[in-house]
Parts: structure tokens; sequence; C-alpha cells
């Protein structure tokens, strides 16, 4: 069944709203586009190698109902022989974080120029390769120690990328990375979604409170694991350091109440006046500056819920419109088939005249 041309014409006015309200990906599926930063990579220590043929799939931040939380790096097994893992990385586009879900695939793709470190330093992997059924292991970037593995070879990384722990791209304070000629190749390579087994890594960090960004101010206390969903091991690592974590999006309701400083005396030194003067002139500044914030980001909020409330009530209606035309169609059908069926009706013959 084709749609009309009206039907058509609204779907499209649907898409419009929608890619309006939601920016446009650079590369991989858009999971989740919040307002927040998400914070700096911690500094931690890569577990050693559980089974030969694993591959390192680095940590992240990732974003839930309660902010970000930390998805510890982990070895796991590729759902296929000759596949390689590219991360997925935040990218700010047009005021708002979106995040680019990692994959599998043939070669490594484009990934945000985000340094996850052990051999994931912004472009490509310098970590191993596949070499017809085996992998091989960079043991200059990978921690080899505890598995009998032959396939191993040394070799050194320069690693140009400046250490700075940035965990996305574009945007104030973001990196400029840009993808290269062979990563957009890449994105048009055939792609295989994170395993069960990272999905399962994925939520049972997104079950502990002790991985949120706003807990451990940035320093997870489970940074890596050896296995996916392997949070009690012996190879849990901690993070060595972390950095600074954005606050939740701030609303006028949830503004602390200025405290009231308690003023000097008249009698009081001039030294203590003016001090007292300008921690209320301060204070006074930073209420107007959480204020401003909060209705500039109350103001970006409920813009976007009113754009996706017109979506869907566009949507609502073309689903009704189409529904209606389905309805009509079947009934014009069921027409059609019943006249169909009906056996002609004789005509009765025409009565002969008496002659005289």
């Amino acid at each position: 069944m084709s749609l009309k041309p009206g039907l058509i014409a609204l779907f499209g006015l649907v898409l419009a709203a929608t890619a309006l309200s939601i920016p446009s990906p650079t590369s991989a599926q858009v999971a989740v586009s919040i307002t927040i930063a998400p914070p700096p990579l911690p500094v931690y220590e890569q577990p050693p190698l559980p089974v030969d043929g694993w591959i390192w799939a680095p940590g992240y931040w990732a974003w839930g109902p309660d902010g970000y939380f930390w998805v510890p790096g982990t070895w796991v097994e590729a759902p296929e022989v000759g596949l390689l893992w590219t991360p997925g990385y935040w990218a700010w586009s047009d005021g708002i974080y979106l995040w680019n879900a990692g994959y599998w695939g043939p070669v490594i793709g484009f990934y945000g120029g985000v340094n996850y470190g052990f051999g994931y330093f912004g472009h490509g992997y310098e970590g191993g390769y596949w070499r017809d059924r085996e992998f091989f292991y960079n043991s200059t970037v990978n921690n080899v120690t505890e598995v009998n593995v032959t396939n191993v070879y040394n070799k050194t990384v320069i690693n140009n990328v400046t250490v700075n722990h940035v965990s996305f791209v574009g945007g104030p304070g973001g990196l400029t990375a840009r993808p290269t000629a062979q990563e957009e190749q890449a994105a048009r390579e055939r792609h295989v979604p994170a395993t069960a087994a990272q999905t399962q890594h994925r939520q049972m960090a997104a079950s502990r409170r002790d991985l949120l960004a706003t807990v451990n101010n940035g320093k997870p206390p489970i940074a890596a694991t050896a296995r996916p969903n392997d949070f009690s091991a012996h190879a849990v690592q901690a993070s060595r350091a972390g950095g600074p974590v954005h606050a939740h999006p701030v609303h006028a309701g949830d503004l602390p109440k200025a405290t009231s400083i308690a003023q000097p005396s008249a009698s009081a030194p001039a030294e203590e006046r003016d001090y007292a003067r300008q921690q209320a002139d301060l204070q006074a500044k930073q209420q107007q500056e959480r204020e401003a914030l909060a209705q500039q980001q109350e103001k970006e909020h409920s813009a976007y819920a009113l754009q996706q409330a017109r979506s869907q009530q566009a949507y609502a209606a073309m689903e009704h419109q189409h529904q209606q035309q389905t309805q009509q169609m079947q009934q014009r059908h069921v027409q059609e088939a019943q006249q169909i069926a009906r056996p002609p009706q004789p005509h009765p013959a025409p009565a002969h005249e008496e002659r005289h």
C-alpha cells in the first residue's frame, strides 16, 4: 500500500522536527544526548590478560538516571575471529553531548581522538593484530604476564597525543580530532554491536553506586577488571587519579539559599568591614550566576521538550490518518469481495404475447 501525498508530507514534517531537536552524529549510533560534559578519564593500570585471544576494551563514562557512571575497562572475547573493538566516545554538537556507541569491525574506526591508553591512543590500535585465527599482542602496551602466550611481539609505540585525559571531542575544552580517510572508510564497513558480556558488564556497572562520578569524584574504585562482570576478583584495578566532575543540571528550585554573613559592628576595624563587604558582594555575584545558569538550562530543556511533544503530536496525527486510510481500504476490499462472491441473479423470461 502506498501512502497518500498528504501523509508523506506530514511524515516529512515529523522528520524535520526531529532533525532540529537532535543533531546528526558523526559516526556510530547515538544512544543518548545530554548537556553536561563527561568527566576526564581516570588513570589506572591494566589487569593481566586472563585468556589468550581476548581483546582489551577500555573503560568509559556512561550516562544513567543519576548522572555519569564509570564502566570499567575489561578484557573481552571478540564475537568473531578477525574483529577489532572500536571504543565509543562522547561528541559535543550544538550545545549537547552525544554518545557514539562502540562496535566490532574488521578495522578500527574513529573514536573521537580520545586517548584511552593501552594501544588506543586516539587513532587506530597499537595493541595487537589478527593473523589467521590468532591474535598477536604488543607487550609494550598490554599486560600479558600471567598467561602463557606465544604470539607476543614487542613494538615501541610513540604516543604523540598530549595526555590530558579529556573524554570527549568538540566543544569547549574538548578534543579537536577529525576522522582520517581510513576511519571514514571503516564507518562504512560491517559493524557488530557490543557482545552480551559487554552489555551485562555495563549494566552491572550502572547498578553500583560507588561507580557514580558524583560519588567517587571522578576516581572510581573499580577502574578495570580482568573479565567482564567480575567486580570482586583479585585482578580488579582501582584508579590512581581522577579529574573534576561536572554538576548535574541546576534548576531554579534546587538552588541553595544564600546564607547571611554576620556584619561587623560600626566600631569594628575598617579592614574587617571591607572584608565582610567583599564577601557579601562575591556571594551575591555567585548567586546571580547560579540563577542565570539555571534559567538558561531550564529554557534549553523546555525548548527540547516542546520540540519532542510537537514531534509526537505530529506522529500521532499521522498514525491516526494512516489507520483511517487502512480501515477505509479494508472496507472497500470487503465490499469488492462480496460483490465478486455474490452469484448473478437470473433475469425472468419475457412473457409470450398471445396471438389472435
